[in-house]
């Protein structure tokens, strides 16, 4: 399955939302609303000393297919209790079942920020997500350089955190020069969807004076002691979550 068509797909079908999003509401009082929303401190909870959790919230998958139905409001709440330092929710409907609903649900059962995990494409839905979220994702590949430091400027204008999301050193690139000061490096290769965590390592030498976050493939306290040494200052984790909700806990305690 090539990563290309994966993210073309899920792109195309976003786009048709962000569409439908400039066709029901007015930007300039989305704009006005996203600006006078309370942010709680995404990036300012990822920076703090130690390993933060991001524990996300997913009921499905392109590559695991099905996980498991979640109340989103009863699992944010769970995370919370078991140390989680930020929520991640899924809002894409299609491939991964979720919606703002659900985003909403999540925060509003919490006092944990929270970020608007989908694969945005168009400023409108930057802005909507400054509405009810605390930070948004940004997926390198889906942007030419301009486009993507753009998308940075206005979702910090808003208070959001932008977390731009890499998986190779081109992305990498990428993100340094769009001004972005959370990154993601995604350890799952969309082309085959393998998980290596040696990716996370080669590219957070790369990053240095960003934030680092490391996507896919923490199953245990093992791996996340790895990614911390490589420089890791959070790690996200959500299939491995969703499937045994302890491993948040065991996570968070790690020093």
């Amino acid at each position: 399955m090539n990563r290309a068509t994966i993210l073309d797909e899920l792109a195309t079908a976003s786009l048709e939302r962000a569409q439908d999003l400039r066709s029901r509401a007015d930007l300039n009082n989305l704009y006005q609303e996203a600006l006078l929303f309370e942010k709680r401190d995404f990036a300012g909870v990822l920076s703090a000393s130690g390993l933060s959790v991001i524990s996300e919230i997913k009921r499905a998958s392109p590559s695991a297919g099905f996980i498991r139905d979640a109340d989103p409001a009863e699992w944010g709440a769970r995370y919370e209790l078991q140390g989680a330092g930020c929520l991640s929710v899924l809002t894409e409907p299609e491939r991964f079942q979720g919606s703002l609903e659900d985003l909403d649900a999540a925060r509003n059962s919490t006092t944990l920020p929270v970020l608007r995990k989908d694969f945005t494409v168009d400023e409108a839905q930057i802005l909507e997500t400054g509405t009810r979220a605390d930070a948004v994702l940004l997926i390198a590949a889906l942007f030419e350089a301009a486009a993507l430091a753009r998308y940075v400027s206005l979702a910090v204008e808003l208070g959001l955190t932008p977390l731009v999301e890499i998986h190779d050193e081109e992305e990498a690139n990428l993100a340094l020069e769009s001004g972005a000061r959370v990154i993601g490096v995604n350890n799952r290769d969309l082309r085959d969807f393998t998980v290596d965590l040696g990716t996370f390592e080669r590219l957070a030498p790369k990053l240095a004076g960003a934030t680092l976050v490391a996507e896919s493939g923490v199953k245990s306290p093992e791996d996340a002691r790895r990614l911390r040494v490589a420089g890791a200052d959070a790690v996200l984790v959500g299939e491995a979550a969703m499937r045994d909700p302890g491993l948040v806990a065991r996570l968070a305690s790690l020093p």
